[in-house]
């Protein structure tokens, strides 16, 4: 499907005319598409518009966060990663960067990845006083735990995650087994989104790890509780993300910084109006969590929803493109 895609971009490119120069100028691209929904749709939003809009001959490979970041940092390939989460490589990153192997062209998420604790809107507009993980640890019976109502339950991840190991040392860190609560092993990613999907269909009261963008919330409003208190990285790093850690003091979780890396040969070659749509192609958290939320529901693909995008938000992404490349892409749609 996706090669019938690639050719039948070309073939489109060559009918609209003057994308025959510029095929020549961009040549062959290799986008990175990440194992995850946000990553998967944006990298197959960057195979349509380069392909109709600029004549490019772009295709998709499969990738993950550490290999697609350091083949990138040392050998130039893939050309593009549109959603890196360069946060988890910072060394790898500056290496490449420093060597000049890579380049950062702006952002596809500039709220950037957003972790932390989460209670639904309803609740949040049922108490207003509740806006903080302090606020809310006064609070357990508010969020009965469905095995022992006499405990708050806050639900955490999956074992093995960074989210789950932070979620448990804040759980410490703020005193919440103190104060009347009890943190939830909800078994894996699928057991979190059951019981998150599952008490917010009730309208009941909870508490959860949570994260963005992600499908569920485009689903269901929740909001993320602040940590009261600034972000000291030195903690973090010590003892915040280290599970063995038994004194953890309360911090305010980061913001990941969630960034579109280019090697830098096809930085050169690609051309300055191909560089432009790289740079100025972002989106809203909200935007995509929507638009995962409607791939979801439509057991929908990438490509699916990349399309879907393109037909749907052309007043959003066509501030990212030349005139002449949106009209070539809006003939092909």
């Amino acid at each position: 499907m996706k090669s019938l895609l690639a050719s039948t971009c070309l073939i489109l490119g060559t009918i609209a005319g003057g994308s025959l120069p510029n095929a020549a100028e961009c040549g062959n691209v290799s986008i990175a598409s990440m194992n995850w929904q946000s990553a998967e749709v944006i990298s197959n939003l960057d195979k349509i518009i380069l392909n109709e809009g600029y004549g490019c001959n772009a295709e998709i490979t499969i990738g993950d966060t550490v290999p697609t970041i350091t083949s990138m940092a040392e050998k130039g390939q893939p050309d593009i990663a549109p959603e890196a989460w360069i946060d988890l490589l910072p060394d790898v990153v500056k290496k490449g960067t420093e060597e000049g192997r890579i380049i950062q062209v702006g952002s596809p998420l500039p709220d950037g990845g957003i972790q932390g604790w989460w209670i639904p809107q309803y609740v949040a507009e049922a108490h207003p006083d509740i806006k903080t993980i302090p606020d809310v640890l006064k609070h357990p019976e508010l969020f009965p735990d469905a095995e022992d109502s006499s405990k708050g339950a806050i639900l955490n991840g999956p074992q093995g995650w960074g989210g789950t190991v932070v979620t448990s040392q804040f759980f410490k860190a703020f005193d919440a087994e103190k104060a009347g609560w009890k943190l939830v092993d909800t078994g894996s990613a699928a057991g979190l989104d059951g019981s998150i999907g599952k008490a917010y269909e009730r309208k009941e009261n909870f508490v959860a790890y949570y994260w963005a963008p992600t499908a569920l919330l485009g689903k269901y409003q929740m909001v993320r509780l602040g940590e009261g208190v600034a972000n000291d990285a030195a903690e973090w790093k010590r003892c915040n993300t280290v599970e063995a850690c038994p004194d953890p003091k309360p911090n305010a979780w980061p913001v990941d910084t969630i960034v579109t890396l280019v090697a830098k040969p096809f930085s050169e070659k690609a051309g300055p109006e191909v560089m432009d749509y790289l740079t100025k192609r972002s989106w809203s958290n909200d935007t995509i969590n929507k638009l995962m939320a409607w791939m979801t529901d439509n057991q929908a693909s990438g490509e699916d929803g990349a399309k879907h995008f393109l037909t749907e938000n052309p007043g959003i992404w066509k501030t990212w493109v030349s005139p002449e490349a949106a009209a070539k892409i809006e003939a092909a749609l």
